[in-house]
């Protein structure tokens, strides 16, 4: 067989595992997750995953970069199809939400890991704070509100804080507050949060 449709048909494997991998994770949660259950979704051996990844572990961290990138992918693609700085920003809120509503498994899959996974030194992923490279959304966040700032739209204020406060109220939804969801529907969320937002942050 030839090499490239060697690595194209070891590609396609792979995705297959991934997706296996984020429908266990949606459906019994990542401590329950095994990667015999993950080929039972496959529909293939545990063996043939073991030869695509070492572990579970490995298997997830794969999935954790792959769900990290498909996210910031959306929400960049609709930032970037805005013009000003304000319609930046509600493109920025409305995405990061309406990525919940689009991609849900693929929402679960990722809260799942973030707060069940665990270094080799037991440290839950959603206490790792990386120094040396900031969170590429979170970094978007700041250029808009900086941007904004500079170019007479948005009004004085800490941008940090701002990123923080915008950040923590797509977080909250995001993470299926289960009193605010059943009160309040995505739609009506988006909306609030974008008048309330807008109108912090204009001039």
């Amino acid at each position: 067989m030839e090499k490239g449709k060697q690595s194209f048909i070891a590609e396609a494997r792979r995705d297959q595992i991934i997706e296996a991998a984020i429908k266990t994770l949606d459906e019994i949660g990542y401590v329950k997750s095994s990667l015999s259950q993950i080929a039972k979704r496959a529909g293939i051996s545990t063996a043939l995953i073991s030869y695509h990844f070492s572990n579970k572990e490995d298997l997830m961290n794969h999935l954790l970069t792959k769900l990290l990138e498909e996210s910031t992918s959306y929400i960049m693609d609709h930032v970037l199809a805005a013009n000003s700085a304000q319609e930046k920003l509600n493109a920025f809120i409305k995405a990061s939400l309406s990525y919940q509503n689009t991609h849900p498994a693929h929402n679960t899959a990722l809260i799942e890991i973030v707060f069940n996974a665990r270094t080799p030194e037991n440290i839950p992923y959603y206490k790792l704070v990386d120094d040396e490279e900031e969170d590429p959304i979170l970094a978007e966040l700041k250029l808009i509100l900086y941007e904004g700032q500079k170019g007479g739209e948005f009004t004085s204020f800490h941008v940090d804080v701002m990123a923080n406060v915008i950040q923590g109220a797509i977080n909250e939804y995001m993470f299926t507050n289960p009193v605010l969801t059943k009160k309040v529907d995505l739609s009506t969320y988006i909306n609030e949060v974008v008048h309330i937002i807008s109108s912090a942050v204009k001039k």
